[in-house]
């Protein structure tokens, strides 16, 4: 199993930043997808973004933070950053890491607890 622990959250003015981090620990050499996600008080969850690892990586978002966000990983698979700059109000919500493990031609998905980003005047 991978378990995940997000840290970063905060309250935060419209146009500051934030940077969250998702640490891994586990089985982690069978991650094949590390993402964030978040989700406001009373609506869905959705994606805002990820990284699918290969020979190296690659990173998506979703359109409402392209350009805005930034996801890394810090020299290796057990840790992933998302630097979120120019926060907006709509940003709000509780932010969540994602990973998926490659197992038997699966994948399996594991969550972390999530951390609250709250951004307001």
């Amino acid at each position: 199993q991978v378990q995940l622990v997000e840290s970063g959250g905060g309250l935060v003015q419209p146009g500051g930043s934030l940077r969250l981090s998702c640490s891994a620990s586990g089985n982690i050499f069978s991650v094949v997808y590390i993402g964030w996600f978040r989700q406001p008080a009373d609506k869905p969850r959705e994606m805002v973004a990820y990284i699918r690892f290969g020979v190296g990586f690659s990173a998506n978002y979703s359109d409402s933070v392209k350009g805005r966000f930034t996801i890394s990983r810090e020299n290796a698979k057990n840790t992933v950053v998302l630097q979120m700059n120019n926060l907006k109000a709509e940003d709000t919500g509780t932010y969540y890491c994602k990973s998926a493990v490659w197992t038997k031609g699966a994948e399996y998905d594991f969550w972390g607890q999530g951390t609250q980003v709250t951004v307001s005047s």
